[in-house]
């Protein structure tokens, strides 16, 4: 079954983390990442993905929840939701690296 992962893709570090470990876990096979742009955009392909998933998964780099919100405004109620600044990677102060991007995949894998 279809797992889509749904990442910020912010201007901050922590949005950067997000992303690339959202790359990350389509690489490793875990789920596929989509884009959230058209999510918004009601692109008929990426919303038929998502309508389809077992499960979606929304990370966040910080507080402002804007992966989550973006999905809970398009209609998607079963979102499980990663929040990076829960795990604290602070906005401004978080260097994305191998071992950040390992950390965020290990919890990432609890939601998928």
């Amino acid at each position: 079954m279809l797992k889509v992962i749904f990442s910020c893709s912010g201007c901050a570090d922590v949005g950067e983390l997000a992303d690339q470990s959202a790359r990350k876990l389509t690489r490793d096979g875990a789920g596929k990442m989509a884009c959230l742009a058209g999510i918004s955009g009601k692109v008929s392909g990426i919303v038929k993905s998502a309508e389809a998933a077992q499960s979606i998964l929304a990370i966040d780099g910080c507080s402002l929840d804007c992966t989550r919100k973006t999905l809970e405004n398009s209609g998607f109620d079963r979102v499980n939701h990663l929040r990076l600044c829960d795990l604290g990677f602070e906005k401004g102060k978080t260097e994305v690296s191998p071992v950040s991007i390992a950390e965020v995949i290990s919890k990432a894998k609890i939601y998928l």
